[in-house]
């Protein structure tokens, strides 16, 4: 007998509205609505590709923007890059009643990039299944960045945790 898959959280619910547009809007709109809820990965030019539960692939062109003294993606872009990815599966988990955060994450530069780069960040089913049985913990998200020429520039490693969104009274 499988498991029953969890009902679809609130930003599952919300891109699942996405179907009622036109087919060739829903990639625009969708990263309009996303860059809203975060700001930043707009100013970057962060594009969502596809998400799912289980996975979530997002692109960073190397424009102007985000270029560094080389010409090559900053280091700062190619963390908001990853940490956007990997934030995203886990918001895509979480339970309504839950806050993702981002606790901790290293990033070792390996070799430098050539032109704009893609993160693919995924979570387990074990993984997912903690999230939504769990009201706190946290999870290592695997994430892989890799550049225009299918090279992985950086190794990066992210840790979310995820806690109530709102915690009781305490008594003084």
């Amino acid at each position: 007998m499988s498991a029953v898959p969890p009902a679809p959280n609130k930003l599952q619910r919300s891109l699942m509205r996405l179907d009622e547009a036109p087919a060739f809007m829903r990639g625009f709109v969708q990263n309009v609505i996303l860059r809203r809820a975060v700001p930043f990965t707009g100013t970057a030019g962060v594009r969502f590709v596809s998400l799912t539960p289980e996975r979530v692939e997002a692109h960073l062109p190397n424009e102007h923007r985000v270029r560094n003294h080389i010409g090559g993606v900053h280091a700062s872009a190619m963390n908001l890059l990853a940490e956007t990815a990997t934030g995203m599966v886990v918001g895509m988990n979480v339970r309504d009643d839950c806050l993702p955060l981002a606790k901790e994450f290293s990033m070792a530069f390996k070799r430098r990039a050539t032109g704009g780069l893609k993160a693919v960040a995924t979570l387990t089913a074990e993984q997912r299944a903690a999230m939504q049985a769990n009201d706190k913990g946290e999870v290592q998200v695997t994430v892989t960045v890799t550049d225009e020429a299918g090279v992985e520039p950086v190794e990066c490693a992210f840790t979310w945790a995820w806690i109530p969104a709102s915690r009781p009274a305490t008594k003084n």
